[in-house]
């Protein structure tokens, strides 16, 4: 079976294999990250790998075209929607997590990667 030219994207690959490298090493420390990419990777990878998964659903079941694309409006409610919650609003209830603006700054950086490189009709 061969996987869908979306979750095949270079790109979505690399976010995957830092997303899962990142969490695996936060919980056994297999290589020491600096602090700032072990604070920040997590959240730099989210929007893309979300929107390239919401994409692939879109085409497959919803529009059924390879050619449709995600309109910025979307990208950009959902990096509204993504840094309200885990920003503003989960710090409220989970005393774990904190309000940090370089996230917000992650979120956005990581919205205009998806945009620019990964937001384009399938060929395949």
């Amino acid at each position: 079976m061969k996987l869908p030219a979306e979750l095949r994207h270079p790109l979505f690959v690399l976010g995957t294999c830092l997303y899962v490298f990142a969490s695996v090493n936060r919980h056994w420390p297999l290589w020491p990250l600096p602090t700032f990419i072990n604070s920040h990777l997590a959240d730099l990878v989210d929007l893309p790998l979300q929107l390239t998964v919401l994409l692939w659903i879109l085409r497959r079941y919803y529009f059924r075209q390879p050619s449709f694309v995600l309109p910025v409006s979307w990208i950009v409610a959902s990096w509204v929607v993504i840094a309200v919650w885990f920003e503003l609003i989960m710090p409220f209830f989970n005393s774990r997590m904190t309000a940090d603006p370089l996230d917000v700054v992650a979120y956005s950086i990581g919205g205009v990667v998806f945009w620019r490189w990964m937001n384009r009709p399938a060929l395949a």
